[in-house]
């Protein structure tokens, strides 16, 4: 049995307890919830009382064994929660705060860290990925990563700062700027979320296609201006169709299958802009027109996770009310009901984000 800890001696920095409940994956399809002991921190890192987490599109990857990620392993990166011990050399977080965490920790004396790209690190891990994550009762953390929350923020939006901080990065990947029209390939949580944050810098025109009916409806009901059901029509014509046979300035493909990036090829204009956000197999290859690219000028970038500025950005929107995550999540589930979540997460297009209650006070 877990052991419990009054809220008190934690606040008083006290904190005492050796072990936790946390799911963790030891192989394919082979996960456990089971008592593990507290992280141990050193001088520069941060113990955080976890209280949410969210599903992410990753965790069924590394669950089925799709993902390269080492086991056994502690998943879960999308959280937030409160300070209950800090090392001794930390001082801009106290016992008590409110945070989230930024899951990419770097080394910070590679070329990448050097030259400001800390996600290619040489010796990146990341948290619930390469390392213990937040699907525990607590997670430990680097100070130089852990972020306060505002006053007033309730968990499920700390829980949110992570995948919007990805987002924000993709976005500004793109360069989306006033009066673009952008095209989106996927109604799930990041389609949607990009959908958003395309409105939000300037977009005259939002298009997103998807098949799944639940996810049509929910891209309506955010105001989506042109929702593209692709069971019934082609969306590279529909493309065409709203935009005077041009294409796209922008198309983010969020999906990661070959079908939808060669859609993507063709609907974006000449002198366009591609953004591939979507995660494809590692092993999975397309052929391509090298003189496309050439003849149209095509931009083509890569966006994985969200880095330095994008956290602050995140945090700062939902603080502001400029973006709610309640328009994203569809349910939250239990600690113990993970690995059904994650199944649901992987299978049931219907559901379209869920979040982890991990303490329920």
């Amino acid at each position: 049995m877990t052991q419990q800890l009054s809220n008190k001696p934690e606040l008083e920095g006290n904190f005492t307890l050796k072990e936790m409940k946390a799911a963790v994956t030891y192989a394919t399809q082979n996960l456990k919830i089971e008592t593990v002991p507290v992280p141990e921190i050193k001088e520069n890192e941060v113990l955080i009382k976890v209280k949410a987490c969210g599903i992410c599109g990753t965790d069924p990857h590394i669950y089925n064994g799709h993902f390269p990620a080492p086991k056994p392993l502690i998943q879960g990166h999308e959280f937030a929660g409160e300070v209950v011990k800090v090392g001794s050399s930390v001082t801009s977080v106290a016992v008590g705060d409110r945070v989230t965490a930024d899951i990419n920790i770097s080394c910070g004396n590679c070329y990448y860290c050097r030259t400001g790209q800390k996600l290619f690190c040489e010796n990146i891990a990341q948290l619930g990925v390469h390392i213990n994550g937040a699907f525990a009762e607590y997670v430990k953390a680097p100070e130089s990563n852990v972020y306060q929350l505002p006053e007033g923020m309730t968990w499920e939006e700390g829980a949110y700062i992570e995948p919007l901080a990805c987002v924000i990065r993709g976005q500004e990947r793109a360069n989306v700027t006033m009066g673009d029209i952008v095209a989106i390939i996927g109604a799930g949580p990041m389609g949607l979320a990009h959908a958003i944050m395309a409105k939000l810098n300037g977009a005259s025109k939002v298009i997103l296609s998807e098949m799944n009916k639940t996810r049509l409806q929910k891209a309506k009901d955010l105001g989506v201006d042109f929702v593209v059901d692709a069971s019934e029509k082609d969306p590279v014509q529909e493309v065409y169709n709203l935009t005077d046979g041009r294409g796209a300035d922008v198309v983010f493909e969020v999906v990661g299958a070959i079908p939808t990036y060669q859609q993507a090829l063709k609907m974006v204009r000449k002198g366009g802009t591609l953004v591939a956000y979507g995660a494809a197999p590692a092993d999975k290859v397309m052929e391509i027109a090298p003189f496309d690219i050439f003849s149209k000028e095509l931009t083509i970038v890569g966006s994985y996770a969200g880095t330095y500025g994008t956290w602050v950005k995140a945090i700062q929107l939902i603080s502001s009310k400029r973006f709610n995550p309640k328009d994203i999540f569809s349910k939250t589930i239990t600690l113990d009901h993970l690995e059904e979540g994650i199944k649901e997460a992987d299978k049931n297009k219907d559901t379209i984000k869920i979040l982890v209650n991990i303490s329920e006070d």
